[in-house]
């Protein structure tokens, strides 16, 4: 199968602890090709990395591992995370298990393929800016986007620091939580993560498999109209079908407003550029990665390397955040788009007084075709309108199977407060067994 879809860039396999009798004894996962794994090539979809060869594997993998699970291999991405479709990868575009004419979704299409063809029980995925959820909803699987700090990024290649999560993805809800509860937690190798015990309101001692218990009674789900607008109807109608479900088990449903969502993508592309900038500068020829062979001085020799390392997805955001942050820019532009991000941060939590989870598409718009928006980059971009605003306010969200949509995967986006990851699976547990 792995052939079929291109799910994979690189197939190896990383045994489980044999002695661990943990909760993923048996499981295979596919891993996204920007978490590092020790003694197998990580290239994050790019040529610059073609042959980089990690020391030391990510605190997930290890987590993973010593839950019991099987790496089964490196699953194929937009390179360096940068896309939607999967098809920036160097290494080719992965094919939708559900159409193999269409796109799977990015930046984790290959995790997601995985899953859905059945190359793999589980896999991970990271989420800047919907990374996770995308693929989950176009491939007809469950993605889970953990709140910031849940999950280690130690050994994860990045992208965006302040706005990546790795993230589950499975076929079910219940499958996508266990594996949430495998590598969930602090590390002491990233001090971005956080002990629950010391997060006010938070569950201390959280069990996300056993919250996919499907029981919604007297949940309030509140459904804004801003995620609804300008999307496809045929996308809508069955979103709303599935959140109808949610009323027959006793959920209630409420109309809100979240008005700054509309400047989320800007904001957030402004945000991720100007971060990539920085983290790719790291890129240069001469530590790791693709050297080009050049007779020139150092400037040339570097320019000419990431000329070649780089696709152009990845130069164009480069050169619009390195632009963002330039001398007279940054207060018009990455200062900007940081106040946007504070007032989305803003009005999810005064949502969230009123509401227990939030509802809407996962995507606007049916799975592309191969090939579709390549050419129209801000198409793309707009594809992520409602995935993106979840990352700019670090919250938790799932994406789960909704239905379809002239046989195509359509997915729904279920929302919750910081740390709350149980009642998002709680409620997309519901969802999942009403279909």
């Amino acid at each position: 199968m792995a052939a079929d879809h291109n799910a994979f860039i690189t197939e190896a396999t990383i045994e489980g602890d044999a002695d661990a009798e943990g909760p993923l004894a048996g499981t295979t996962v596919a891993v996204k090709d920007n978490i590092s794994t020790a003694g197998v090539r990580t290239t994050c979809g790019s040529e610059m990395l073609a042959d980089y060869v990690p020391p030391y594997s990510a605190t997930v993998v290890d987590r993973l591992t010593e839950a019991g699970a099987t790496i089964v291999g490196k699953a194929n991405m937009d390179e360096f995370g940068m896309g939607t479709t999967t098809e920036t990868s160097a290494f080719g575009p992965t094919r939708n298990p559900a159409d193999p004419e269409r796109v799977p979704g990015g930046s984790s299409g290959g995790s997601a393929a995985a899953v859905a063809a059945g190359d793999a029980d589980v896999a991970l995925g990271s989420d800047t800016g919907g990374s996770v959820r995308c693929p989950a909803a176009f491939c007809g699987v469950v993605g889970i986007k953990p709140t910031y700090g849940l999950v280690s990024r130690y050994g994860l290649i990045a992208y965006a620091n302040s706005l990546e999560q790795i993230g589950p993805i499975a076929g079910t809800v219940e499958e996508a939580a266990a594996a949430l509860d495998a590598i969930a937690g602090p590390d002491p190798h990233d001090g971005t993560t956080r002990d629950l015990s010391e997060v006010e309101g938070a569950d201390p001692d959280p069990s996300y498999a056993a919250a996919a218990d499907g029981d919604v009674d007297g949940l309030t789900v509140g459904v804004p109209t801003e995620l609804f607008d300008g999307a496809d109807e045929r996308v809508v109608e069955t979103v709303e079908d599935a959140i109808a479900d949610l009323e027959d088990r006793g959920a209630e449903t409420t109309e809100i407003s979240l008005p700054s969502v509309e400047h989320a993508v800007q904001a957030y592309y402004v945000i991720a550029m100007a971060e990539a900038s920085s983290n790719l500068a790291r890129f240069d020829g001469v530590r790791y990665g693709h050297r080009a062979e050049s007779d020139g001085n150092w400037n040339e020799s570097f320019a000419e390397t990431r000329d070649e390392g780089f696709g152009a997805e990845v130069k164009r955001r480069i050169l619009l955040g390195t632009y963002a942050l330039s001398a007279g820019y940054h207060d018009k532009y990455y200062k900007k788009a940081q106040d946007a991000r504070a007032w989305v941060r803003q009005d999810f939590e005064d949502a969230f007084a009123d509401v227990d989870v939030i509802a809407s598409p996962t995507m606007p718009v049916l799975p592309f075709e191969l090939g579709e928006s390549l050419d129209d980059p801000l198409r793309m971009y707009l594809a992520d309108a409602n995935t993106t605003p979840v990352n700019l306010a670090n919250l938790p969200a799932i994406s789960v199977p909704a239905g379809e949509a002239d046989g195509l995967p359509v997915g729904l986006q279920l929302v919750g407060p910081k740390f709350d990851e149980e009642t998002v699976i709680r409620a997309a547990s519901a969802v999942e067994d009403a279909n």
